[in-house]
């Protein structure tokens, strides 16, 4: 295009990133308004005063509208462009890269934008210090600044977190670059054993099992949903709890010294209360991992989702009782022996086949169910877990009434 006076118009191209939408127009000297257009952009809110977007979402539509309006148009004449933005914080490594500004680790999520409140905390220590530098932003940061976000990051990152009765954590002890805390249960599935094959009914639950061909953890999971009727099956134990610690605690107590408990036996010694009992312990089972991530979580660490492998992955009512009890999804692996496939991962990474541990995990391993945990049963086993706390406080009380002089 060119100017009757003037040859050939010089344009300049002005991109908006908002808070929604990337807007761009192209503008000719004389400052008129030549094309317009806008491109939406994604926000992820994974919780309450978290938002997020993408840099490289962004960075796409700001070429979508930035092509849109200079169609036609011959580059040469384009003298220059001009962005600007919101006030948002975007985070890449060295090599300019995104980086997870979340819990989840993905990194297309690099964003904290501007109107994110997660670092509410984290301001008002900055306040506080009333330091003279605040002048300079009228007294007060504002928790939609910056800095707040920055050290909010600090506390969060990669770094590692002590936790009273949990190993570790240790330095890429799995996945290189990356702190691992382990926090474990002396007896899981040998409990179960102990539990079911001591009981007076294990004959009668070996010869019905076998004689439908299913296993015996198969075949009381069914028996339990003929004794629930019309209740939830984990309301069964209302008045039967567990102690799992038939092997001591492992974490989070780190107490070899403690011991199994069981509150609410009868005289019965049927199929019924080896169901029964069965149910109360792999519930057990999942407090004690509640009791593991809660102890995790106000250490510092930000648990929102299980990664459930092995043997015990396979028990349908296993899995549906830590996602119930401890009030999160349980991701499963689509291969069913996951142990296996991590094994076969580290050969696969060792073969020099992958670039890098991850890329092999990110190759070869598929998320297969994911199981949600429900939701409406969450009171009911809020008090199982005050009952499980409880257990463990009256046993050390017993202990320090027998060993008191």
């Amino acid at each position: 295009m060119q100017s009757e006076n003037l040859g050939p118009v010089n344009y300049y191209v002005g991109i908006d990133v908002g808070t929604s939408s990337v807007r761009a127009a192209l503008v000719d000297q004389f400052g008129t308004v030549m094309a317009y257009a806008d491109h939406p952009i994604q926000i992820w809110a994974p919780q309450p005063n978290y938002y997020e977007q993408s840099s490289d979402d962004i960075w796409a539509a700001c070429c979508i509208v930035t092509k849109k309006i200079t169609q036609g148009i011959n580059i040469s004449q384009i003298r220059g462009l001009g962005f600007d933005a919101t006030c948002s914080l975007v985070v890449l490594d060295s090599h300019f890269h995104p980086l997870a500004v979340n819990s989840e680790g993905e990194h297309k999520r690099n964003i904290i934008m501007w109107m994110d409140h997660r670092a509410a905390n984290q301001v008002t220590r900055i306040n506080e210090t009333q330091h003279n530098v605040l002048s300079f932003v009228g007294g007060a940061m504002s928790v939609e600044m910056q800095p707040p976000k920055l050290l909010w990051m600090k506390e969060v990152s990669k770094s590692p977190i002590f936790v009273s009765g949990v190993w570790g954590p240790y330095y890429s002890a799995m996945v290189p670059g990356l702190w691992l805390n382990e926090g474990g249960q002396s007896v899981t599935g040998k409990l179960l054993e102990h539990i079911v094959q001591g009981h007076a009914a294990f004959p009668e639950l070996q010869t019905k099992s076998e004689a439908r061909a299913q296993s015996i953890y198969t075949y009381l999971n069914g028996h339990l949903d003929l004794i629930k009727k019309s209740l939830p099956v984990g309301l069964l134990t209302v008045d039967l709890h567990v102690w799992p610690d038939f092997h001591g605690n492992r974490s989070p107590l780190a107490d070899l010294t403690l011991k199994g408990m069981v509150v609410g036996l009868t005289l019965s010694q049927s199929l019924d209360d080896l169901a029964l009992i069965y149910l109360a312990t792999v519930q057990a089972i999942a407090l004690g991992a509640r009791h593991i991530v809660e102890t995790m979580q106000v250490a510092g660490h930000h648990i929102n989702t299980l990664f459930m492998c092995g043997g015990l992955s396979k028990n349908p009512l296993f899995v549906q009782m830590h996602a119930d009890i401890i009030g999160m999804p349980v991701v499963l692996a689509q291969e069913v022996e996951s142990v296996l496939m991590g094994a076969a991962i580290l050969g696969a990474c060792a073969s020099k086949d992958f670039a890098s541990l991850q890329d092999a995990m990110e190759k070869m391993e598929k998320i297969g169910r994911i199981v949600l945990p429900n939701h409406k049963d969450k009171r009911f086993y809020d008090k199982k877990y005050q009952v499980f706390l409880k257990l463990v406080e009256d046993q050390r009380k017993y202990k320090s009434i027998m060993l008191n002089a």
